[in-house]
């Protein structure tokens, strides 16, 4: 159903199909207490400072109420300079333990009928790789499933982050939008049901203007994917002089930077429904791009940037593209990918985003100069002051929810981001695009306590955030795996990580017993 509401968007607005269950009521989370006191940590703000501490974090329900510095590093605290614990109150000793924002996920589809997977496995874990805010992109599951979903969140009825619900453009109607009109009464339904933005593929650009400019008097934002069905007349430019927030992805930009030419190089006989055809031609679209240093892409990274706009890459979605083998054969799919979610992610011309249906070692080097191309432009533009933020997009193209999140951090690593930079994309400037920084996104007195707590320090070594953790040789000649989130602390409400992993391996195991299976098949094995 999520590939249909997907082509549908392009072709015309979708009306929701079958909603997956609805979360169950919350039974995990401690808290949130009059007083929480996280004692002798190194915090990692979100905002590009460094690292400091030791600090004890006071929080007071579900909000931050200071971030003292209570001695030197690898020094003796004096217990007088430290905040103390009112009664009723619960304090966890961190000494030697690092607390950073809760990160923020722009692109985090809850997912539908087709992966054939829970909320409740999509939710924890989330949270168990410390995402404490997800943008679902589209609410594939219907608007109104998903506000209530989010109502649910934020008054810490169910297990999972906060949720910012934006419909796919045109969701819920029987009919095309015909009429700019049209359109703007579209997104007044959209808000009067408690959506927060609009996320679109393109459309005819008379109406789509309209819709944005509907948004705009609205107070909502947007997002978009500008899908080759329609970005040859509606490309980045054009959706962010409208007042696009978001480009999802990368769609639309090299488009924008042409020369020479108006159109993508398809051969003849490219078909846009024959997904290897579409994502294989993909690749090879930033070699069409004009290059730094020339007067176009001047052109376009300077108007972008006067315009505030934030580009929200989702490397990781692609990643299979360059690498194939690495992808199908990550650590955690045996305990954490669900076996409904691996049949969708099998080579299958139905299923969107399996595409591989004969991907070789020309379709792996096309893509690998794509993102060269594609990484450089997104580190120019975050070294000239633009908003660069994360999204996973999980759920497709051999990504699990959560570990794709994490995923992400270590491509914009190696996009040429510092560690600093890279929390910063996934915190505070995820709360900046979604105008939210007053609330969420740093450790800062007044911000919700949306936190995440880990004994390895993530700016060394991102691998630590992953649920799997990172392997170690110790001193004593044994592998170990060091790290993973210890506890996710969203609005004051302590979560014990490990155990939610714990859940979801309970929940993929259960699946595969149901099926006689021990371990997830290979595609051709």
């Amino acid at each position: 159903m999520m590939r249909l509401l997907f082509m549908l968007a392009l072709l015309m607005p979708a009306a929701a199909g079958a909603a997956i269950p609805a979360a169950p009521a919350r039974t995990e989370g401690e808290g949130p207490y009059p007083q929480l006191i996280l004692r002798g940590a190194t915090v990692i703000t979100g905002t590009g400072a460094p690292a400091y501490g030791p600090v004890d974090i006071v929080i007071e329900g579900d909000r931050i109420t200071e971030v003292r510095i209570v001695g030197s590093a690898r020094s003796r605290i004096d217990p007088a300079k430290r905040p103390a614990l009112k009664p009723g109150g619960r304090e966890i000793d961190l000494a030697g333990q690092f607390v950073m924002p809760g990160l923020v996920d722009l692109h985090g589809h809850i997912g539908g009928e087709e992966q054939g997977v829970t909320a409740e496995y999509v939710y924890k874990l989330w949270l168990a790789h410390g995402i404490t805010t997800v943008r679902d992109p589209g609410c594939g599951n219907g608007l109104d499933w998903c506000v209530s979903e989010s109502r649910r969140s934020a008054a810490q009825a169910i297990t999972a982050p906060r949720i910012f619900p934006y419909a796919f453009f045109g969701l819920g109607r029987d009919t095309p939008i015909a009429t700019p009109e049209q359109a703007r009464q579209w997104v007044r339904e959209v808000k009067a049901k408690g959506g927060l933005g609009m996320k679109c593929f393109g459309y005819r650009p008379d109406i789509l203007e309209a819709a944005f400019d509907e948004l705009r008097k609205q107070g909502l934002r947007s997002a978009c994917h500008h899908a080759q069905l329609d970005v040859s007349r509606v490309n980045v430019l054009t959706t962010a002089r409208w007042g696009l927030t978001t480009m999802e992805h990368w769609y639309g930009l090299p488009e924008a930077l042409f020369e020479g030419q108006t159109v993508q190089q398809y051969p003849a006989d490219y078909n846009f429904m024959d997904e290897q055809h579409r994502f294989g031609q993909a690749g090879r679209l930033w070699a069409q791009a004009s290059e730094k240093g020339s007067s176009r892409y001047e052109a376009v990274i300077t108007e972008l940037l006067a315009l505030d706009f934030t580009l929200d890459p989702t490397f990781t979605i692609y990643q299979a593209t360059r690498d194939l083998m690495r992808a199908r054969t990550a650590d955690w799919h045996e305990a954490y990918t669900h076996p409904a979610l691996w049949d969708f992610f099998t080579p299958n011309r139905d299923n969107h985003g399996s595409f591989f249906f004969d991907w070789g070692s020309e379709e792996e080097a096309a893509w690998k100069d794509n993102y060269r191309r594609w990484m450089a432009f997104v580190q120019d533009y975050k070294n000239r002051g633009g908003r660069v933020t994360v999204g996973s997009d999980s759920g497709y193209i051999y990504k699990t929810y959560g570990f794709g999140t994490i995923e992400e951090l270590e491509l914009l690593r190696e996009a040429g981001f510092h560690p600093l930079e890279v929390i910063r994309a996934a915190t505070l400037s995820g709360a900046e695009a979604l105008g939210a920084a007053d609330r969420l996104g740093s450790v800062e007195a007044g911000k919700y306590a949306d936190l995440v707590v880990l004994a390895e320090n993530p700016l060394a070594n991102l691998k630590v955030l992953y649920g799997t953790g990172h392997l170690r040789l110790g001193d004593d000649g044994q592998l170990q795996r060091v790290g993973g989130v210890r506890y996710t602390i969203k609005g004051g409400l302590v979560f014990d990580a490990p155990a939610l992993l714990g859940d979801v391996r309970r929940i993929v195991a259960d699946e595969k017993a149901r099926r006689g299976i021990t371990r997830l098949p290979q595609p051709g094995g």
